[in-house]
């Protein structure tokens, strides 16, 4: 089974950063790719998202990805339910 590879169009999710002083929490929202093409130097892929949030986008580029530790400020495939 190959890898996913992000391209423009595709939806994932983006976790959010969340507020310093804990008001609000990092959480995952959709997203959509509007830019491909950087490859990290740990040869994870780095994309553009326009993230839908609830109360409105958020565009953003150069996004890293993080499968594994899912940080705040990064994207990963949707969780297969």
């Amino acid at each position: 089974m190959s890898a996913q590879v992000p391209t423009v169009g595709r939806i994932v999710h983006y976790r959010s950063l969340g507020s310093a002083d804990g008001r609000f929490a990092s959480e995952c929202r959709a997203a959509v790719v509007t830019q491909t093409g950087r490859v990290g130097t740990d040869g994870a892929e780095w994309v553009g998202l326009a993230v839908l949030n609830p109360t409105g986008l958020f565009f953003d580029a150069d996004i890293p990805q993080d499968e594994a530790g899912k940080a705040g400020g990064t994207w990963h495939w949707p969780e297969r339910v």
